[in-house]
């Protein structure tokens, strides 16, 4: 580990629809054991009610309130949440302060199961929505992070699984079964921890692997 990693970021875990933070327990308790300080939050309503936009300024104020202005942070968004945080970073003003971003199971480019609501954030995930085509008509600028989108193909909530790939920064396959198991399989937690613990740089080729 180099001299730039040892003086580790505070990481900010985002959750996703119908969730609150207490999914992270297990992903929180594991990080912190390893010496990092883990901060979340819950978005609020967590059912898609209001847009992913309207949840993002909420991440934009606890990160206002919470660290200095100085402060640089990791951010890890959880499906819904890993698109609400990309609001906020390509957005909000997050690029200048986020240097690890981390999604995990996103609907990057929408999923087939956002058809079931028609509630507001429920539209905004649905392939091709005018949102996600507006995110990722400028997604390079997460090119200037240290981005990495972690997924699984068996996955029964992002619809196609593949919609959680992205073409810029690193990409990792960890092969579970099922959508929440990514916040606990002990792969997916050693994933997070990897790419948390990558010196900062920025990523000229898109790397792929499988765990």
């Amino acid at each position: 580990m180099n001299t730039e990693n040892q003086q580790r970021n505070p990481v900010l875990l985002i959750h996703g629809i119908e969730d609150t933070e207490a999914v992270f327990h297990k992903m929180r308790a594991y990080l912190i054991q390893r010496g990092w300080s883990v901060y979340s939050l819950n978005l609020l309503p967590n059912n898609g009610d209001v847009g992913l936009d309207e949840l993002a300024k909420q991440v934009a104020d606890y990160i206002t309130a919470t660290f200095a202005s100085e402060q640089h942070l990791d951010l890890v968004g959880f499906s819904m949440g890993g698109i609400v945080s990309r609001y906020y970073v390509q957005r909000l003003g997050g690029i200048n302060r986020v240097q690890r971003f981390i999604t995990i199971s996103s609907p990057h480019h929408g999923t087939v199961v956002a058809y079931g609501s028609r509630r507001p954030g429920c539209l905004q995930m649905r392939p091709d929505s005018i949102f996600l085509k507006d995110l990722n008509s400028d997604a390079v600028i997460l090119g200037q992070l240290d981005f990495t989108s972690i997924w699984t193909p068996y996955d029964l909530m992002i619809v196609p699984a593949n919609s959680s790939q992205m073409s810029i920064g690193s990409e990792v396959i960890v092969p579970v079964a099922l959508h929440p198991w990514m916040l606990t399989d002990t792969r997916s937690l050693a994933v997070v921890q990897a790419a948390l613990t990558e010196g900062i740089k920025l990523p000229l080729l898109k790397k792929k692997s499988s765990q």
